[in-house]
């Protein structure tokens, strides 16, 4: 899989920006606040629909223009497939192959995208949100149903949060409605943790050699999914379901004092251990980024395997974070198999046969020029 154009018209600081890119290496030049993470930006929100540097789709949208668009191809299965994606004050709009889809959940997993950024080294070390959106993120790319699920999963639980704190103020109330929420939110709650089970069996599979590899045999890697509710890997959904039932009758009168839902998804976590030490509270900052650099080339190999194809890696301004071993071995990975966007202030410094055959971009206030 590969993408081989983007068109942006008032996306950031982009008024109008054509592309084409090799469909091995393509490497993004610029000072910093010129635009090339905007452009990196581009490409994920092309996959996802949403950016991963904020929630609000208005920060996308150029300053005094009413919409942004985004318009790519790519290349699938040996097929090139449009995608179009336009955020605007009324919402957004995303299409494949010249065909809206009415659910985002339709449109995420047509086309995958991994993105490597800094603030994915402290994915370890950060907090539970970043975990939680990682795996989400993860996973509603090879099972898009899993996107809608999460979606309603949300909505419940912010309609059951504001029943719980209006029931808060009040002495005597039925609890009708508050265990009609409870029933909607745990159907989707058990399959969202019954697939976060799954992907992690497949994240752990993958995960764990490269750790090794990159250690060169000296620690082993586990993830444990860290779970609000007394369940584990191998309940069946029906089993889930029914502890999540005991749960949340057990607690229901807390709840209620607390105004606020207490277990579920939103509650979980992920731990990382290195050589049965948690590497959250413990380990080397090295560890811990040897940790963070192991998810993501697993999460290229978990959906390669998924897919069948390997998704489009995404490195912004990451190389500078890492060390020479560490540099060498994302770089020696990727080699010849994946395409590979990188961006960066400079590319000096960096020796590695894999940037001598790239595609050079050069990015100044909001333009791109290629190279030659």
């Amino acid at each position: 899989m590969h993408i081989n154009e983007i068109s942006l018209t008032n996306y950031r600081n982009y008024e109008k920006l054509h592309l084409n890119f090799d469909h091995k290496i393509n490497v993004i030049i610029g000072e910093n606040a010129q635009g090339k993470t905007n452009l990196m930006e581009s490409i994920y929100v092309l996959a996802f629909t949403k950016s991963h540097r904020t929630a609000r789709d208005k920060e996308l949208i150029k300053w005094d223009e009413d919409y942004a668009k985004i318009e790519g191809s790519i290349v699938k299965r040996n097929r090139s497939f449009p995608l179009e994606v336009i955020l605007s004050n009324k919402g957004k709009k995303a299409k494949f192959n010249h065909i809206e889809q009415k659910k985002l959940s339709n449109y995420i997993g047509a086309f995958n995208v991994v993105m490597f950024a800094p603030e994915d080294l402290n994915l370890v070390k950060g907090s539970p949100q970043e975990r939680r959106r990682f795996i989400d993120m993860e996973i509603g790319q090879i099972q898009p149903i899993y996107v809608y699920h999460l979606g309603q999963f949300q909505k419940v639980l912010k309609q059951r949060n504001a029943l719980l704190k209006d029931y808060q103020r009040k002495i005597e109330m039925d609890r009708t409605m508050l265990r009609v929420l409870t029933e909607q939110l745990i159907e989707h709650a058990a399959i969202i943790i019954e697939k976060r089970f799954q992907f992690l069996r497949l994240l752990r599979s993958w995960a764990k050699p490269i750790h090794q590899g990159i250690s060169r045999d000296l620690e082993q890697l586990e993830i444990a999914y860290d779970v609000s509710v007394d369940v584990s890997e191998d309940m069946d959904l029906s089993k889930i379901v029914k502890v999540l039932e005991q749960q949340f009758q057990a607690i229901e009168t807390r709840e209620i004092e607390r105004g606020s839902t207490l277990v579920g998804p939103h509650r979980d976590d992920l731990i990382f251990y290195v050589n049965e030490k948690e590497v959250q509270r413990y380990g080397s900052q090295g560890q811990q980024r040897t940790t963070a650099l192991s998810l993501k080339l697993a999460e290229i190999e978990l959906i390669h395997k998924e897919v069948g194809e390997y998704p489009v890696l995404l490195l912004d301004d990451v190389l500078s974070e890492l060390d020479d071993h560490r540099q060498s071995h994302l770089l020696n990975t990727i080699q010849g198999k994946v395409q590979t966007f990188v961006s960066t202030t400079s590319v000096d410094g960096i020796e590695h046969e894999t940037l001598k055959q790239a595609e050079m971009f050069y990015v100044q206030q909001g333009a791109a020029l290629k190279e030659g």
